[in-house]
């Protein structure tokens, strides 16, 4: 092994800088292999200057920072690239061209950080026979095969320190607060901030929820003297008989962006209750930040055993946690079954009996 790339590809999260550093660590000191980075994600393959070597100087001092030195791309994927052709935008298929600059470049192996997305175009080239090793991250902790992806712990931070202070204000004016969270078709973030921030009501997409039935847990809060709610509410949530909530439609190229549901919810509450409603969205403040020691610790573990799994010819696979220990998947089992939140499992049996409402319930 004597030539490894690695690209960030999809929606940045905190710790990518951590794989990085420790990608090129463990390549250069441990199999005196050198490493290329590309930029913007398989865009980096088409660019000219898009290839950045990356020694041990070029990841001083990154692995406390947010986001990616190589910079990352949700919009990239080589088998469905719009292009603009006699003024005339089409969609083509580049992946030609990514395996031939991959040839070109004389790659021994290609690590993949990133999503279900990322991780499925990395899936395809390594059919087509491009020795790919796969690395998950998100924030919304989606991806099988893994019990985490680094990204996450960071997010749930941020989302958990949101509650805490929205229950001060909240509190303080007698008011209704709506936090609406990320997580796409996953309710990882608003469960397990909802639950390490004492949010009343969590609202995910696993769950259906019923608007009247919120508004009555909100009025019962009131009833009881606690003249105030916090709302923990997914941004993939949807009400039984009803549908997810998009800001932007989707094509054959970007898939649809959720959002939009926390303000249905306040408003539904603020017309159907005696409680002043106000709506927060935490948006991307939930990608952005230094990682944690947790994100910092995985994402060093999974760079370093990405590069233990190539230099082993594990190609076509992705390393996971399991059982506290960190091992590898096919990219085909990782990507089989998106990730979601178990209703029969301890979380969700914790929030219930802790009196946390899911509002499937009309009691």
């Amino acid at each position: 092994m004597k030539r490894l790339g690695i690209l960030t590809g999809g929606g940045d999260a905190p710790g990518l800088n951590a794989v990085i550093r420790a990608v090129v660590k463990t390549a250069v000191q441990v199999y005196g292999c050198e490493v290329l980075g590309f930029r913007d994600g398989f865009d980096g393959f088409l660019d000219p200057e898009g290839v950045i070597p990356l020694g041990l100087r070029e990841v001083r001092g990154i692995l406390p920072r947010g986001g990616t030195i190589l910079g990352t791309a949700n919009r990239g994927n080589p088998f469905a690239r719009k292009v603009v052709i006699d003024g005339r935008e089409v969609v083509e298929d580049v992946s030609g061209q990514i395996m031939e600059a991959i040839r070109k470049q004389g790659l021994d192996g290609l690590i993949v950080v990133g999503g279900d997305g990322t991780l499925r175009i990395a899936r395809e080239l390594f059919d087509k026979g491009v020795p790919v090793i796969g690395v998950p991250k998100t924030i919304d902790n989606d991806i099988g095969g893994t019990e985490i992806t680094f990204g996450f712990d960071t997010a749930l931070n941020t989302a958990t320190e949101a509650i805490d202070k929205l229950h001060t204000t909240a509190e303080s004016h007698h008011r209704v607060m709506v936090l609406e969270l990320m997580g796409r078709d996953a309710g990882f973030i608003a469960l397990h901030a909802g639950v390490a921030g004492g949010a009343d009501v969590i609202l995910i997409p696993e769950i259906p929820f019923r608007y009247e039935a919120v508004a009555r847990k909100v009025m019962q809060r009131v009833e009881r003297g606690r003249a105030f709610s916090i709302l923990a509410v997914s941004e993939g949530a949807q009400p039984q008989g009803g549908g997810q909530v998009f800001s932007r439609s989707g094509d054959e190229i970007y898939l649809p962006r959720l959002g939009g549901v926390g303000q249905l919810v306040g408003k539904y509450l603020e017309e159907h209750t005696s409680q002043e409603t106000r709506v927060i969205v935490l948006g991307h403040l939930q990608r952005g930040g230094t990682p944690t020691p947790f994100d910092r610790w995985l994402a060093t573990r999974y760079g370093a055993a990405a590069v233990r799994l190539a230099a082993a010819g594990g190609f076509g696979r992705m390393v996971a946690l399991r059982n506290a220990r960190v091992e590898d998947v096919t990219l085909a089992e990782a990507l089989a079954i998106p990730k979601c939140v178990d209703l029969e499992g301890d979380a969700i049996r914790t929030a219930r009996g802790m009196g946390i409402f899911f509002g499937d319930e009309t009691q």
